[in-house]
């Protein structure tokens, strides 16, 4: 008789996961809505799948251990059946029924049974994107910003208000969607999107951008849910060639505040040395004039006034 067995689930969570998070993995693991699988967290040994061969038992907890949960493989005991106690063959019914309960094992097979990539939508603070997306859409919105700032300006130049308007609603929108995709960015490392405020502190809001920039994302899905879709090779271009573009604006700066610097003391020393005193005495030349010292200094205007 081959032996059987089945997968117990008492709710307990693995190391490093959330319980948001483990809820959405097991809803979509199980195709469940999310509300239905607090039933599982409830501290009772449950049984989730019976009737298992040893390899069956295995994906099923790999799966579930990939979902975030703790799980483990339990035999079955065998049954002695007599032909008098047998009425008619009953078939192997699996805890939970795939039309009436939330928790239904997955149709297709575990191993493969796995979120879908989200949908990118630029203007909304739902969803998320990883890194090199978010400095290529930084990059893409930086340049029309360039581009309707140069637009803005030309109008300035024939209408006060009317630049004046427009460059408000410009700045308005930039705003708009600058939080929208630091939104979705903090939402890949499973951070909430109120961290943006701390670029309202001073100091904090000279690193917290670059703090964006190389932050990981979850590989799995998280409480915002499913991962990005995987960068496209345009998208790995324009991170790239916005990291060089950042590098030189940066070294740019750094040598003219150098430059800046250097004029400044150089100034500065001039002026203190010309407010230095000077020495008159030892500046001025010493005539050179001989003296006879056997000559009295008087002996000459005696001999005028007689």
């Amino acid at each position: 008789m081959a032996e059987h067995f089945k997968i117990v689930f008492e709710g307990q969570l693995r190391t490093g996961v959330d319980l948001e998070t483990a809820r959405l993995n097991l809803a979509q693991l199980f195709k469940s809505d999310v509300s239905g699988i607090d039933r599982l967290f409830t501290g009772k040994p449950m049984t989730v799948k019976r009737g298992l061969t040893r390899d069956d038992a295995q994906r099923y907890l790999k799966a579930l251990n990939d979902a975030g949960v703790e799980a483990r493989i339990e035999p079955e005991p065998s049954v002695a059946w007599t032909l008098e106690e047998i009425e008619e063959p009953a078939q192997a019914k699996p805890a939970f029924e795939p039309a009436a309960s939330p928790y239904a094992p997955p149709r297709a097979s575990v191993t493969t049974e796995w979120p879908t990539e989200g949908e990118l939508k630029v203007f909304t603070v739902q969803g998320r994107i990883g890194r090199l997306r978010y400095l290529a859409w930084s990059m893409v919105l930086s340049f029309v910003a360039m581009l309707l700032a140069a637009l803005c300006f030309g109008v300035l130049s024939m209408s006060l208000v009317a630049g004046g308007l427009l460059a408000t609603v410009l700045v308005i929108v930039f705003l708009v969607v600058s939080i929208q995709m630091g939104a979705q960015r903090l939402h890949d490392a499973g951070w909430s999107a109120w961290l943006l405020l701390l670029n309202l502190i001073p100091l904090v809001n000279s690193v917290f951008p670059l703090l964006m920039m190389v932050i990981p994302g979850n590989a799995g899905p998280n409480r915002y849910g499913p991962p990005p879709p995987k960068n496209t090779r345009a998208v790995k271009v324009l991170a790239v060639l916005w990291v060089v573009f950042l590098a030189l604006v940066f070294v740019a700066a750094l040598l003219g505040g150098f430059h800046k610097v250097k004029e400044e003391v150089k100034a500065t020393t001039g002026e203190y040395e010309q407010s230095l005193p000077y020495d008159d005495d030892s500046d001025q030349p010493t005539p050179d004039v001989q003296v006879d010292p056997a000559t009295p200094p008087d002996a000459g205007d005696g001999d005028d006034d007689q």
